[in-house]
This record gives structure tokens, C-alpha cells and sequence, in this order.
């Protein structure tokens, strides 16, 4: 909770990462109480008894809310999804928009443009997604996750055969392959986002 808090204040992209993180911990835990309490809440020595519940319960928040929007096992919780189509209509915006050009957002998007195509259609081979359905905000996003999961794990690859594996590796490849350029349009839409949301930037600078 107390890291949640710090990350949206901070850093929307990295808050949305975290949440996914999280929710897969949770599953991990098999939504236990008594697992998530002991690994999730009892290490935090820093906390007192009352601090250490009010985290409990928002740990055990989370898992209502899975269980509500019937994510038990797989999928992300609506709250998430509606940030990050938040964050698309800002990139489509940015696209658009003087200031856009002012941050440099349209730059930085062009190394990118020309691989969303193809980085979408890897992400629905691992999903009951279209490419097509898929924006380019939740691209860049279950893209910095898949590589994510990689790192923690050492590999994302399912216990199957020879030929899904196969495929597999090469959907990891071909993602971690456009990491380079997917990091750095998100980074900067999380800070022109965290900008305005600050009340720093004018979004509509310079528009007739």
C-alpha cells in the first residue's frame, strides 16, 4: 500500500507495473490470509501492529477485487486497465497536439511506430486478444511486463512442447528485441502525464 501510494504520486507507468506484480503475488499466494500476512505484511519491521493491518487489509482488498471482476486466475484488475486507457488517449493526444511536439513525445514515439504493429500481434499469440483490440498504450505495457516476469523468473516459457516453446521464444525475443524502444515512450509519458497532473505542463498549450 505504502509503495502503491509512492509509485502513483511518482510515476504512473511504474505504479501500474507494480499493481500487475502484485496481483500475480497474490495468486501466487492462493489468495491465502494467513500466506499473505506472513510474507507480504509480518517482514515490514519497520510497521507497528496497527500499520501492519491496515496493510493486510488493503492486500486482502485486492484480492476481493480479483474475485469480483472474475481474475482469480489470470487478468488484471479493471482499475489498471482504465489508467492505462488513460494514458492512451494522452499518447494519442501528444501525437496530435503542439505541445506534443514541444516534449518531443512525437520523436521518441517514431522509433517505435513502425514495430507496434508487429509487437502487438506477439502479445495476442499470448492472449485471448486481437491485435487489433490491442492499444498502443496496453502494447507498450504488456510488453514491460512480459520482460519483467522474464527477469524475475529467468524465463516466461510454458511447460509445453518443442514447438510452443518454439514459438514462445521467439514472442520473448522479438519483446525484449523492442524494449529499447518501447521504455523510453513510456517513461516519457508517464512524466509529461505526472507533469500535468501536477499542474505543470498545459496540455492544450497553443491549440486554436
Amino acid at each position: 500500500m505504502l509503495t502503491a501510494k509512492q509509485k502513483r504520486g511518482e510515476n504512473i507507468a511504474e505504479y501500474i507495473l507494480y499493481l500487475w506484480q502484485l496481483e500475480d503475488m497474490l495468486r501466487a499466494l492462493e489468495f491465502s490470509p494467513e500466506q499473505i500476512y506472513s510474507t507480504l505484511v509480518e517482514p515490514h519491521a519497520e510497521l507497528d501492529q496497527e500499520q501492519k493491518q491496515t496493510l493486510f487489509f488493503w492486500y486482502m482488498d485486492m484480492v476481493n477485487l480479483l474475485r469480483t471482476e472474475g481474475k482469480e486466475k489470470a487478468g488484471h484488475l479493471e482499475h489498471t486497465l482504465h489508467l492505462i486507457a488513460d494514458l492512451n488517449d494522452l499518447h494519442l493526444h501528444l501525437l496530435q497536439a503542439p505541445v506534443g511536439r514541444e516534449q518531443g513525445y512525437d520523436r521518441i514515439f517514431a522509433a517505435l511506430r513502425p514495430e507496434l504493429p508487429k509487437l502487438k500481434t506477439a502479445i495476442a499469440g499470448e492472449s485471448d486478444l486481437a491485435a487489433a483490440e490491442i492499444t498502443d498504450m496496453e502494447a507498450c505495457f504488456r510488453a514491460l511486463y512480459s520482460v519483467m516476469l522474464c527477469r524475475l523468473r529467468g524465463t516466461a516459457l510454458p511447460e509445453e512442447g518443442p514447438a510452443a516453446q518454439k514459438k514462445a521464444q521467439a514472442t520473448e525475443r522479438y519483446i525484449k528485441d523492442v524494449l529499447d524502444v518501447v521504455s523510453p515512450v513510456v517513461a516519457r509519458l508517464a512524466a509529461i502525464h505526472g507533469a500535468a497532473e501536477r499542474g505543470e505542463l498545459d496540455l492544450y498549450k497553443d491549440m486554436a
